[in-house]
Order: C-alpha cells, then structure tokens, then sequence
C-alpha cells in the first residue's frame, strides 16, 4: 500500500544508466592507441590489468583481447575510478579519464579519440603506463528496445525522466539523446547517486527510482520509491526497493505508475460509495423505512460493489 501511494506522488522518474536502461552486456567497439606502441600491445595490457576485475566492462576489454596476456601483480582497485598494477615491472593504470588526471596523468595525447568516442555515446576506459597515457577503449552496451517507449510512455504521464550515470557527460548526453530523457547527471559515482536523488527531488518534486546493482542499492532506499528490476538485478537491489519489477521489461515501469494512480482513485470510489450506501440505509432508517433485510442487503452489496470496482484494475494492460 505504501508503495502504491508514493508512486502516486512521483513527479519525476530516474534511472541508472548500465544495466537498467542498457543491457548490461558491454562490448569493445574500437580503440585509439598512440603512435609509439602497438594497439595489440596496449589491449594486453589492459587486458591483464582488469583481470582484477569483474565489472562488465573490464570482462569486455578481456573478452577482446588476446589468450597471451602478460601476468600482473599488486593490483589495487579504487572503486568508481579505476586500478592499478604492475606488469612485467612497469606500472599500469586502467580507468577513467578523470582518474588518470587526478594522478598527475597528462591525457592530452588521447583528446581526440576521448571527444570522438564520447559523441557516439560510448563509455570510454583510459590506459595510462609509466605515467603516460597511452591508449583509451570504447566499449558500447545496446540500449534496451523497452527503453525508449517505455520513457515516451512515462512523458505520456506528464512525468519528467532523468539518468543518473557513471559516463562522462558528453556520452551520458548522447545516450539522453537517443533515449529523450529530459534531465541527466552525468560522472557520478556509486556514493553519489543518493546526492544527485536529492537534487533532483529539489528540483522537481518525490523521485522513484528504478536500479539494478549493487551500487544502486543506497539510491533504491533512498528514494521516495525504489524500484528494482528482478530479472538479471542483483539480491541486494531487489530486497531494498519498493517495488520489484519482476521482468525486465521497463515498459512495467510506467505500468506500475498507472496502476498506483488508477489504485488511488479506485480506493477514493470505493470509500465513497460505501459511505453513500450506509447514509443511504441510514437516512431510511430514521423514518422507520428500513429493514433487517435491507441493512443486510446494504452491508453485502457494499462489499460486493468495491470488490467488482477493484477488480477493474485487472484489465489494465501496458500502454
């Protein structure tokens, strides 16, 4: 019941990026590497680096590349930004443009494919070695076909969309694009998410959310409504949301947004026809009108009569 009334109240929805809007299977699409080093040498690299990895777009990058791959050592993982390691006693880092600035890396060599990659929308992942960058990767993930009516659908409604996402903004903006998603919060990080709900819900209005992963998790409790995604989201997403989507479908997200609305006002209808019916029998019974038999008849077709008119919401089918 509480689900079913801060859905009602929701006044923009956002989603996660990976995994909830797109499919969550991420490939290499093309790579840039700089002169001096040969680009099946930097995929090994990058490749054994993420190793340490499990996240979808470090499998990616391995899946690409070569069965050879040299053997790295100390690797340290910074959640959100990258690693880094040692491999054949030269120091590796893989991970965002941002992250290898932060470390004193100079990237202007890659600006190009950076800014050319980022305009069609891909996710870019930057090889830095020795303190140089020396390489950046596009991996791409298809958008889900349920995503783009399901977002018109939720327009429809009078509802505002947003995106919230780890991809540098130019990507996650090419992404909106496509998608039609009037409102997106680009580069954030899995702690962030919960700030950028807040803003949001300061800007527009009760936010629902709807995630996957376990990085979703403190933006699914945090919301006014969480929803997760059953279908291929993880335990952790799914015992924190609200809702649970158990398809993954997201057409079922501006279904569930109607049915709470049509839940509201059938709950109203029927609250007002059980009052009418009891004054009804109550100002017949102040004259002496009324009859045992009435009043029974009065209390079943009540209940009978609110029962039919919330069957109703068994004929709402997906728009």
């Amino acid at each position: 019941g509480d689900a079913l009334q801060y859905l009602d109240s929701a006044k923009v929805v956002a989603f996660d990026k990976t995994g909830t809007l797109t499919e969550g299977r991420p490939t290499l699409v093309d790579h840039f590497t700089v002169a001096d080093l040969d680009p099946t040498e930097s995929l090994k690299l990058a490749a054994s680096a993420e190793q340490a990895s499990d996240h979808p777009i470090a499998q990616a990058i391995i899946a690409a590349a070569p069965a050879d791959l040299p053997h790295s050592t100390e690797s340290e993982t910074t959640p959100g930004y990258g690693l880094r390691t040692q491999i054949n006693g030269e120091t590796v880092l893989v991970g965002s443009e941002r992250w290898l600035i932060s470390e004193g890396i100079d990237t202007t060599a890659l600006q190009g494919a950076i800014k050319s990659y980022a305009e069609k929308g891909h996710t870019l992942v930057c090889l830095a070695k020795n303190n140089q960058a020396v390489a950046v990767f596009a991996v791409a993930d298809k958008i889900k076909p349920s995503a783009k009516p399901a977002i018109d659908a939720l327009h429809a409604q009078g509802l505002k969309v947003a995106m919230i996402s780890g991809d540098n903004q130019t990507a996650a903006d090419a992404i909106a694009r496509q998608l039609g998603i009037d409102h997106v919060t680009a580069g954030v990080l899995p702690d962030g998410k919960v700030d950028a709900l807040k803003a949001l819900r300061a800007q527009f209005g009760p936010v629902a959310f709807v995630g996957d992963g376990i990085n979703d998790a403190p933006a699914l409790a945090r919301a006014d409504v969480g929803i997760a995604l059953g279908d291929g989201g993880t335990a952790q997403a799914m015992e924190t949301a609200d809702v649970v989507l158990m398809q993954d479908d997201l057409s079922d997200v501006p279904l569930a947004l109607r049915m709470a609305r049509k839940s509201r006002r059938v709950i109203k209808q029927n609250i007002a026809l059980s009052l009418g019916l009891k004054l009804a029998f109550l100002g017949l019974a102040i004259p002496g009108i009324a009859t045992l038999w009435m009043a029974v008849l009065a209390d079943v077709g009540a209940t009978l009569l609110v029962t039919l008119n919330g069957m109703r919401l068994l004929r709402l089918e997906k728009s």
